[in-house]
């Protein structure tokens, strides 16, 4: 086991919303923190959408693939933030849950993809001072 703190995120098709919060966080928090990212339902790919939307802001998540959310992926995060996967997500004590409520990119082109990409952005900053307090507390 680590002693980073880890996050996971949870969508239906871990193809993306919770594939661009990993790629958000690994992008801004570097090795500092744990990343998983897996689906309830995983898809056969990353929406294509997303990876050219995160491409323009210098993220590459073409070489993702959507992984089937496992039990132990939650018992090994610290944090696990939910995308839309309703009751599937097993729940442990301990661990601290937040659910993100965005829109689902699937079927959109990058224009409609844009402003998710940059709300989740604003999440992951946001998780990352929290983290950061938590460490120092």
């Amino acid at each position: 086991m680590s002693d980073k703190p880890s996050v996971l995120f949870v969508c239906v098709h871990n193809a993306g919303r919770s594939q661009m919060a990993a790629a958000w966080l690994s992008h801004l928090a570097g090795d500092r923190v744990e990343v998983r990212s897996a689906g309830s339902l995983p898809g056969d790919q990353v929406n294509p959408a997303a990876v050219e939307a995160m491409e323009e802001v210098g993220v590459d998540i073409a070489g993702a693939e959507p992984k089937i959310l496992t039990t132990e992926a939650v018992r090994a995060s610290d944090y696990v933030i939910t995308m839309g996967c309703g009751d599937v997500c097993p729940v442990f004590p301990g661990k601290k849950y937040l659910d993100w409520a965005l829109e689902d990119p699937a079927g959109k082109g990058v224009e409609a993809v844009r402003p998710i990409r940059d709300e989740i952005k604003i999440r992951v900053e946001a998780l990352i001072a929290e983290i950061e307090t938590q460490q120092e507390a």
